[in-house]
């Protein structure tokens, strides 16, 4: 039996700094995830994509994110079971709960925060003929080393972010980019909607609007693509090609979690976002992408913060006499389980005091 103060299901971003905000009030975590390996979709699906909206870094990669959060934690000491599912959940009657894998192995904790991102997901398939033949013979539906497309002719169809910004990132990667879309607007930021713009006029990016991919073609390996333009009328237009990426975002599902008799709406669980982002079952939260409520942004950044006061609450749970008076890391620095020690400058602690 595994035991640890905060039990989090899901090791990807939102997972990870749990972990730090948890160690600063000397909660010790424990994590759990299907993936061999922490980082979540960071590390599993696109670990070279570059993330643009994390807070002091005007440029990062997914997978960079992820080592610097590892780093991060590491004072912290967090045990890891994975490549497990989380399966069942168990309420004992001091309100504490028991966790199993679907290969048996248990843990029990006070607190239980669901940080599961999308859940299990599968990519959403252009409904095309042909297209399993050619799935990993030219057809990939997702990017993990962006130079197995150096110097190809890439087409990349969506409309979304993923669609954005691996378009612009190819620019300077593949001898030519086509993105294609089925309408001229674009569902992603507008700075990368504004960027592929740039980069159009530019000549380092062909974009075709309003069109759609309708046909497949060649012998072993992808050949070709057959691209109907739907402006005044239609026209089909045949595109030598060597990849072909269809990026239409993922179908997410909860798997077991979603049995465990939590308040569930569209395949996302309800937390109370006024307080602590605590579900309809005390002592579950849920943190990061899996969560929903009014408002609700699925951003990394959004994720942090609502992992912070998840911690700040959990902290309550466990200890309810004791009152925590927070203290900047800027003045109390900060001490690891591992005995490691980051000081403050005491310049900066008595400018503060």
């Amino acid at each position: 039996m595994i035991k640890t103060d905060i039990l989090i299901i899901g090791a990807g971003p939102t997972g990870l700094f749990a972990v730090f905000e948890a160690g600063l009030l000397q909660l010790k975590c424990h994590l759990i995830d299907a993936l061999p390996q922490a980082g979540g979709q960071c590390s599993e699906i696109y670990p070279k994509k570059p993330i643009y909206d994390i807070p002091g870094f005007p440029e990062v990669l997914a997978g960079d994110l992820v080592n610097n959060l590892m780093e991060q934690i590491r004072p912290f000491q967090p045990g890891f079971t994975l490549g497990e599912r989380a399966e069942n959940i168990e309420k004992l009657d001091d309100g504490s709960f028991i966790v199993t894998t679907n290969k048996g192995t248990q843990h029990h904790a006070p607190i239980i925060a669901i940080a599961g991102g999308l859940g299990s997901f599968e990519p959403r398939k252009p409904l095309l003929k042909n297209l399993s033949k050619y799935e990993d013979n030219g057809i990939a539906y997702m990017i993990k080393e962006p130079e197995v497309y150096r110097n190809r002719k890439v087409v990349i169809a969506g409309g979304g972010d993923s669609a954005l910004d691996w378009s612009i990132f190819l620019a300077d990667v593949a001898a030519e980019v086509t993105l294609v879309h089925r309408r001229n607007e674009f569902r992603g930021a507008l700075d990368s909607v504004e960027k592929v713009q740039q980069l159009k006029d530019q000549g380092k990016i062909n974009l075709i609007t309003p069109a759609e991919i309708v046909g497949l073609q060649g012998e072993d390996h992808l050949e070709s693509v057959l691209i109907r333009k739907t402006t005044n009328g239609s026209e089909d237009v045949l595109l030598e090609v060597d990849d072909f990426i269809p990026l239409f975002g993922l179908s997410p599902k909860l798997g077991p979690i979603a049995n465990w008799g939590l308040e569930i709406e569209k395949n996302a669980i309800k937390v109370d976002n006024t307080l602590d982002y605590q579900t309809n079952v005390p002592g579950i939260y849920a943190i990061g992408d899996v969560n929903t409520y009014p408002g609700k942004l699925k951003l990394i950044l959004c994720g942090f913060h609502e992992a912070t006061l998840m911690c700040q609450s959990a902290y309550q749970r466990i200890f309810p006499d004791k009152k925590y008076v927070m203290k900047y890391t800027t003045v109390g620095g900060v001490t690891g389980f591992d005995g490691s020690k980051k000081e403050a400058p005491k310049a900066v602690v008595k400018a503060i005091e």
